[in-house]
């Protein structure tokens, strides 16, 4: 008989709060994981209106320190900017108040000087407001950089209801992208014998589903559609705790996602781009293409390349190109990537030009 050595090591929130003036449960929170100042909070000048100055008086009624750092960019160097800030006021929790750069860095940053972190989004724009993965800039390229998931997220849905509808669409756009990502993931695993976790996949494919399912109530303004989303992208980030890293949430889709930034920088969020990109790798792997064009119409998405803003041109370059982000990571790309001819195919095929 083989001895059973398996092994495996999780990190997840211990405590997420979501829901209409989950704001208000800041102090709540704080008691309940245990979490003490000095606390410095991490935003941009928008978030810092938004949430971060109402968390600052909350936080300032218990007799603690309260500091902010207000940033503009997710980049390594923001990131060593707010470490030294934390070493200077000695900070024993960092709140990151925002839709993605704030998060990101204060994720990173509380990482670097093992911190608890406590994460509040202001939109639903990205699934990384409760997974363990930050996106920071290095180099001019956006790379995802492993951390530790937040301690705590609080989600106030009146908040993420009221910001700008496309950063929630673009949200959807990067939780139906784990369709395609848990069947590259699996692809890995037969081609290339790469680790598995069948509950972070399972997981994670539900998730999509259930944004499929209710995507036709996602629509602007309504804290209802706040709600299903913010759901979808904490369970999105679970499995992503789950499995140590981003592969059930990040494939093929992504790749390309990654090569428009290099392409074509700037012109559309990330979410949006993955959402196409989920479009053209689902029918690479012989999939239902044609719902998750119509779902990503249903939450008004883009579908195509006039709606992300780039040129056919930009779309063909980045299908060539993908296969060379993260090349360890195997999809349905595979080793050489598409020809020019076969991606404009795809592409045409798929009504993305």
């Amino acid at each position: 008989m083989v001895e059973f050595t398996k092994h495996k090591s999780m990190e997840l929130p211990r405590r997420v709060v979501v829901g209409h003036d989950a704001l208000e449960s800041v102090l709540d929170v704080v008691e309940n994981v245990h979490l003490s100042g000095p606390y410095l909070i991490v935003a941009d000048n928008t978030t810092k209106k938004v949430a971060g100055d109402k968390i600052a008086d909350m936080l300032e009624d218990t007799g603690n320190d309260v500091d902010f750092v207000l940033i503009k960019e997710a980049d390594m160097e923001t990131v060593e900017s707010v470490v030294a800030r934390i070493r200077e006021i000695k900070a024993h929790t960092v709140f990151g108040v925002g839709g993605g750069r704030p998060i990101d860095v204060a994720k990173c940053s509380s990482h670097r000087e093992n911190v608890p972190f406590v994460s509040v989004p202001t939109a639903a724009s990205h699934d990384g407001i409760a997974s363990s993965i930050a996106s920071i800039r290095i180099e001019g390229r956006n790379t995802s950089i492993e951390t530790r998931s937040p301690t705590a997220v609080i989600a106030d849905t009146k908040i993420i209801a009221s910001a700008p509808y496309r950063l929630m669409a673009s949200g959807c756009g990067d939780i139906i992208a784990n369709y395609t990502a848990v069947k590259d993931w699996r692809l890995a695993r037969m081609l290339r014998g790469e680790s598995y976790s069948s509950y972070a996949a399972a997981l994670s494919e539900m998730t999509a589903t259930m944004l499929v399912e209710n995507s036709e109530a996602i629509k602007p303004g309504l804290e209802e559609a706040a709600w299903i989303v913010v759901k979808a992208l904490v369970s999105s980030s679970v499995a992503m705790s789950i499995a140590g890293s981003s592969r059930p949430a990040s494939g093929a889709e992504h790749k390309f996602s990654h090569a428009l930034d290099i392409i074509a920088p700037g012109k559309a969020l990330h979410g949006e781009q993955c959402g196409v990109g989920t479009i053209m790798m689902m029918h690479l792997h012989g999939g239902d293409w044609r719902m998750i064009r119509q779902t990503l119409k249903n939450v008004g998405a883009p579908t195509n390349y006039k709606e992300l803003g780039v040129s056919r041109e930009d779309i063909i370059k980045a299908l060539t190109m993908a296969h060379k982000i993260r090349p360890e990571r195997y999809t349905i790309l595979g080793d050489r990537g598409l020809t020019e001819d076969a991606a404009e195919r795809l592409a045409e095929e798929t009504m993305v030009i």
